[in-house]
Order: structure tokens, then sequence, then C-alpha cells
């Protein structure tokens, strides 16, 4: 320090402890004449060598952390690299890769749509479609048989009394004219009709719903593929759609027009109901005083409402109401099974043949380039490729950086 900077030291008014600045310094001079130190301990040739001895030391035993850390993230994004799709770069990887989507969808479809194996998605029961369809046909099968025209018992035998009193001709007065029966008929159907027309646009509805899911995530890579692909399912399924329509159409239509059946248990229900017919006539005739009769089969009926008719008209009512009760059980569990077979049926064909005939004639059939733009990637998917490439690019340069340095901490210890 010069002469000048001691003076201006001195100058100032400093106190350290209750010591001037000047004691000071005569009391450190003092300390270091009479407890001289090593010159090998001091100067700043020293310091800086201790300095670096324990920065290395830190250095040392926080790299191989670092280190390890380093190794972790470049190792965590080769693998997320490798686990994304393949860079398409011809016509014929981009084919190969599409039929490869194609066929892996098909597989999964088949085995929750058809064999009813749901392992892919345990834990979505959207996708447990077997057991959904079976849901939805239970609720289509009890909204049948709610309706309310299987309320058989209200307002007992008025219905076929006028139906009978309009069908009047000149004919053999115990003879049922078939027309009659058909009127009955028709009029039930056409109430129910609508019934399965909800439930077909119901289940078609479900099974785009599931179709699309799954060709989505087999094809989440390729952003081209999916809108094609979602636009070649929501096309098939609005014609399969249609063409369930149509044919529960043409079911309800048949129900309505013609009445056979060649099950047994038609023959079986109507003889039951019609060994109560004499009492139930009897009843009706001779006891005025009570108003309601248990027919086995139907339950508690009114009939106070029935007095006043000729026997030879309730004889032919309770017939033909006797008839409709026992063909009614048969109308509902067709329409109930025949659409279960449909379904089946065309689910099994969506699923096998037609989906990837669908597909395959959207994206190659077109002749529009639309297999050529799969080799586009998504700018989110290209995106996220330069920020791994860049990623591991610095990783590796900080790895090589990292293993320089331990190797010369290495070499000087």
């Amino acid at each position: 320090m010069s002469n000048s900077s001691e003076n201006e030291v001195e100058s100032l008014p400093q106190i350290i402890g209750d010591k001037s600045y000047k004691e000071a310094r005569k009391e450190e001079a003092d300390s270091f004449e009479n407890h001289p130190l090593d010159k090998s301990m001091v100067g700043i040739p020293v310091l800086a060598q201790k300095l670096v001895h324990t920065q290395a030391t830190i250095i040392a035993r926080c790299l191989p952390e670092i280190v390890r850390t380093s190794n972790e993230k470049l190792n965590a994004s080769v693998s997320e690299l490798n686990r994304m799709p393949k860079t398409l770069s011809s016509v014929g990887e981009a084919l190969t890769t599409f039929m490869g989507i194609v066929g892996s969808a098909k597989e999964s479809l088949n085995k929750i749509i058809v064999r009813g194996d749901y392992d892919e998605y345990l834990e979505d029961k959207n996708m447990h479609c077997t057991a959904r369809l079976v849901e939805m046909l239970d609720q289509y099968s009890d909204e049948l048989h709610k309706c309310s025209e299987n309320d058989l018992t209200g307002n007992f035998l008025m219905d076929e009394i006028q139906v009978l009193e309009e069908a009047k001709g000149i004919q053999l007065p115990n003879f049922l004219s078939r027309t009659t029966f058909l009127a009955i008929l028709q009029k039930k159907v056409e109430k129910v009709s609508h019934i399965p027309v909800a439930f077909v646009e119901k289940v078609w509805t479900y099974i785009e719903g599931v179709v699309i899911s799954v060709l989505m995530h087999h094809s989440e890579n390729y952003h081209r593929l999916q809108l094609s692909t979602r636009r070649a399912s929501h096309n098939l399924i609005a014609r399969m759609k249609e063409h369930s329509r149509n044919w529960v159409t043409e079911i309800v239509q048949m129900e309505k027009l013609t009445d056979y059946t060649s099950n047994p248990e038609y023959m079986n229900d109507w003889n039951k109901l019609m060994a109560q017919q004499h009492n139930f006539t009897r009843d009706v005739l001779e006891k005025g005083y009570i108003s309601t009769f248990k027919i086995e089969g139907l339950g508690e009926v009114p009939i106070a409402g029935l007095w006043g008719y000729e026997e030879h008209v309730l004889l032919q009512a309770f017939d033909l109401k006797m008839r409709m009760t026992a063909y009614w059980k048969i109308v509902l569990r067709r329409l109930v099974d025949f659409m279960a077979l449909h379904l089946q049926f065309c689910v099994r064909n969506l699923v096998n043949k037609e989906l990837q005939e669908e597909i395959v004639q959207e994206l190659v059939g077109r002749h529009d380039g639309a297999i050529e733009r799969m080799l586009e990637e998504s700018p989110a998917v290209a995106a996220k490729r330069e920020k791994l490439n860049v990623s591991i690019k610095l990783l590796r340069e900080s790895s090589n950086v990292l293993g320089n340095i331990m190797d010369k901490i290495a070499s000087n210890v």
C-alpha cells in the first residue's frame, strides 16, 4: 500500500473493537514477528492451489451424480425417439405401414366386439363391447314387454268386440274372420314399431364410437391416416345403420301383414286360456254382481262393462283375445331374437370384411395421393422428433465433456 493510501486510511476515524486502525496494524506486525509462519503456507500461489484442490474435491464428489442424471436423460430421450413412428420414405413403406395398422385394428375389433376379449381395455368399460351390447338388447326387450300394448287386462274385450262389430258380414255366426285378427294385430304392432328402429340407431351409434376409437388408437402417429379412417368408418357405418333401419322396417311390416308361427307354444298357451272360456262366459251372463274374473295366465280382468252383450259376441271376443294373447308373445320374441341375430351377423361382417375394404378403398382407391400424404408427419410429431434429436445431441456432447473432466480428475489424484 502506498504512503498516500496509508495516510488516507489513517486519517479515517476507523475503530476495530476498542482499538484504532493504527493500533491494530501494530499488533498485527508484532504477532507475525513473534510467531513466524512457514513460507510454503502463505501467498497467492498457495491460496490458488488450495482453492483448485477444494474445487476439484467438490467436483469429484458431485460429478458422478451429474453424469448419472445426464445418462438417464439421454437414455430416456433415445427410448422415446425409438418409440416414435419410423419416418416413411417411400410409398412402399407407407403401404406396408398402412396395412399393418389396419390389420392390428381389425384384430383388436375382433377381440372386443366379436369374441368378447377386452384385455386391451381393462379399465374402460365402454369398450367391453359384448357386455354392453347384451345390456342394450336386454333393455330393448324390457321396453317391448313393458309397452302399453302388453296390458292385456285393461278395457278387457272391448277392442275385440268393436272390431267384431265392424267386421260383420253375411257368414256363419260362429266363424271368426282372419280380418278381425289382423286388424288388432296391425294396431298393436304399429304402436311398438318405433322401439326396434330406435334400438338399431342406438346400437350402431355405439359401435361407430368403438370402431373409431380403436382405429384412432392404432393410427395415432399418422394424422392423415386418422382422417381417412375416420371418414371411411363413418360412411360405412352410416350405410350399415341405414341397412338395419330398412331391415327392421321390413320386419315390422311383415308382422303387421302376416300372422304365422310354427312354435308349439302358441297352441299350448291358446288351449290353456280357452279352457277358461266357459266359466268366464257363465260368470258374465249369470253373475251380474261380479265385477272381475280371474283368468289364469292373465290375472284379474274387469267384466262389469260386458254385461248385456250376447253370448256369441262374448265367445268370439274371448276367442279373439286369447289368440292374440298367445300370438303376441311370439311376435315380441321374434322382434328380440331376430334383432340379436341380425346385429351379430352385421357386426361380424363389419369387422371381418367390410371395414378393411372400406378403408382401403378410401385411402388407395381414390387416386388422389392419399398414400403419399401418409409420408407427411403431423406438425406435432415433427416438432417432437426435432426436439428429441436436439436434446440427444446436446446430452451426448455433455456426456463427452463430463467424461473428459472425470478422466483428468482421476489422473491428478
